[in-house]
């Protein structure tokens, strides 16, 4: 839905006084998870799992909303109302994958940093303007108003001399419209009518009529003039409404960021549980050899307790391994989906079906390349110059009611009276009050009763000079002092000017970023290849030791300890690669192109439906998954 656009008088005349409802949240799963489960197991490539947390993640849902009520900003903005800001914070509810580099986020958590006509934030913990509370030129209404208002009285009264009538009817109906246009002018048309009726005999029309009309406009000439002081709210409504846009696109680098961690972190897990399986079953097989040598009197019982110790050891770091695993399994599985009620979802194991992959040659781009896309990619630098432009706009207001007050005006009107002879105020008999005297009331008339003057020809009136009111003016407003005017004036451009160094401050500590980001991947690949060739001599060394053992040469005790380093060995090799991975996620995130690279489309998340998959690039499938996994999206 478009909400920046009214609901239209046609085809139904009372739609804009009507409330529209929302439908409640959707709050069960999409169909894509039912797609990934078999046999009470959840197979997840990370195409998957990116493409599930666009659709079903919460923190995105959340940050969704945002979207629709930077449009009522825009509406509220075209009616001539002061905005109420927007909400650009990042939603991080969701736990685990730790994510990098996010103090230079715009605001935190879901409260964020709310952006209104002039309020603009930078950084985390953020300059915050503070103009949208400043005194600014008032805007009138663009969106026309029409105010009317109808009022019937009668009184009847105690006389207390002959010249007071006895009762008193006035009925009113008057009418105004007012309207305000974007270079300061106003409009107004008020239109009155009333109706008296009395029996005093002072009165001579009874019922009278009394119409009357004026039309007035009004052009601010200095404070509130032209295009800048009177569509300040529509500007910064449109630039909020775009960074909304661009925050939204940041919650969802986020989001995909943390994703990305988590899955490699359940990979991580997954292959660490395997390794400590194994590390188990060899150190129990080698028990069981021992033991049967003891029992034969070739090793003496002392290794056999060696050996129980170390199967003792395995077992508790299989125990630990085992519910890592299951902790990381209940966090993706949380981070994709929207509930866990479903006991089958709730229950079911994650398989992930990527593995983690080293390319064996890497392309290393120019550091200062890197940096240079970062300041061109960031949203945090984009949502900066969107800020800076809405101050800019604000600023301009703010000059403006700087300046003394100088209103032109000019107005045309006229009225119109009507109603018939007041029968009171006519001597049609000698014996009435007054007309037999020798000195007669000059407020009788002494003729019969006058014909009436109808309602049309009141109205009439208004319209061929009668009674016409018409006049040109102006009007000044001068503060002497204007203490107040120059605070608000000078406060303003100091939070420019604040703004710009909290810009120059942003760029600087996003080029950090993308510097270090590129030394981890580098630190990391090397702690790759040196966990590796760890791997490889442990391997060896356990391989020679089990030879020397079969000749007698050795003892149990070696032989499990060399087992032991090769399992420490792939251990540290596992968490390298996945630190390797995560490096890359973060020198994505901090150049910000982590969307770009993944194939990851905005839209797909604004609608909640993924339309076209993910392509995370550097991703191996996993080879030893059993021949019933259901068919998994390609990787490249």
């Amino acid at each position: 839905m478009n909400y920046s656009k009214p609901v239209s008088h046609f085809p139904n005349p009372i739609g804009p006084y009507t409330a529209r409802h929302l439908a409640p949240p959707n709050l069960a799963n999409t169909a894509r998870i039912d797609g990934l489960m078999h046999d009470g197991k959840l197979y997840l490539s990370l195409n998957d799992a990116i493409a599930l947390a666009l659709e079903n993640n919460l923190d995105i849902a959340i940050a969704r909303y945002n979207l629709n009520i930077a449009d009522t900003d825009v509406l509220r903005a075209r009616a001539g109302a002061q905005i109420l800001g927007v909400n650009t914070g990042i939603v991080q509810n969701t736990p685990g994958g730790g994510v990098g580099g996010l103090g230079s986020q715009v605001g935190s958590g879901t409260g964020g940093t709310t952006l209104g006509a002039g309020g603009a934030g930078a950084g985390a913990g953020g300059l915050v303007g503070s103009t949208l509370g400043l005194p600014q030129p008032f805007i009138t209404s663009f969106d026309p108003i029409l105010t009317g208002n109808y009022q019937s009285d009668h009184a009847t009264f105690v006389p207390t001399s002959p010249f007071q009538g006895t009762y008193s009817g006035t009925t009113t109906a008057n009418f105004n419209y007012i309207q305000g246009f974007h270079w300061g002018t106003n409009l107004s048309v008020g239109f009155n009518n009333t109706r008296t009726t009395t029996n005093s005999g002072f009165t001579t029309v009874s019922p009278a009529l009394n119409s009357g009309f004026q039309f007035r406009l009004t052009q601010h000439l200095l404070q509130g003039f032209g295009l800048a002081a009177n569509t300040r709210y529509i500007t910064i409504s449109k630039n909020n409404r775009e960074l909304s846009d661009v925050a939204f696109r940041l919650q969802v680098i986020t989001t995909v960021d943390q994703i990305e961690n988590m899955y490699w972190d359940l990979v991580y897990a997954y292959e660490n549980l395997r390794v400590k399986q194994e590390s188990l079953t060899f150190s129990e097989k080698t028990l069981s050899d021992t033991k049967k040598q003891v029992e034969i009197g070739s090793l003496a019982p002392i290794e056999s307790v060696r050996a129980q110790s170390t199967v003792a050891a395995d077992q508790q770091a299989l125990t630990v391994a085992k519910t890592n695993l299951q902790l990381q399994q209940l966090l993706v599985k949380n981070a994709l989906s929207r509930t866990l009620h479903d006991p089958v979802l709730a229950g079911a194991e994650v398989i992930p079906t990527s593995t983690l992959e080293v390319p064996a040659d890497e392309q290393i781009q120019p550091t200062e390349d890197l940096v240079n896309d970062a300041l061109r990619h960031r949203a945090e630098l984009v949502e900066s110059r969107i800020q800076l432009n809405s101050q800019e706009t604000s600023n301009k207001a703010v000059r403006s009611a700087l300046l003394p007050t100088l209103d032109l005006f000019a107005y045309y009107g006229g009225s119109g009276v009507g109603g018939s002879q007041n029968p009171a105020n006519v001597c049609q008999t000698p014996d009435q009050p007054f007309c037999a005297s020798a000195t007669p009331n000059p407020n009788f008339s002494q003729s019969p009763l006058a014909p009436s003057t109808g309602y049309t020809s009141t109205l009439n009136q208004l319209v061929n000079s009668t009674a016409p009111d018409k006049g040109l003016g102006l009007q000044l407003n001068i503060p002497l002092r204007n203490r107040a005017g120059q605070a608000t004036q000078i406060r303003s451009e100091l939070e420019y000017r604040q703004l710009e160094m909290a810009l120059q401050q942003t760029e600087n500590k996003i080029s950090i970023e993308v510097r270090n980001a590129q030394f981890g991947v580098e630190q990391n690949r090397a702690s790759v290849a040196s966990a590796q060739a760890a791997v490889d001599y442990a391997k060896q060394s356990l391989e020679a030791e089990q030879k020397k053992y079969q000749f007698g040469t050795s003892t149990t005790t070696a032989v499990l300890q060399n087992r032991s380093a090769l399992a420490t060995a792939e251990s540290t090799l596992l968490s390298a690669m996945a630190a390797y991975e995560k490096s890359r996620v973060e020198l994505d995130r901090a150049v910000g192109t982590l969307l770009d690279h993944n194939a990851i489309s905005v839209d797909d998340a604004a609608r909640g439906q993924v339309t076209r998959m993910p392509n995370v690039p550097y991703v191996a499938p996993r080879k030893d998954l059993p021949s019933t996994t259901p068919s998994i999206q390609p990787q490249q």
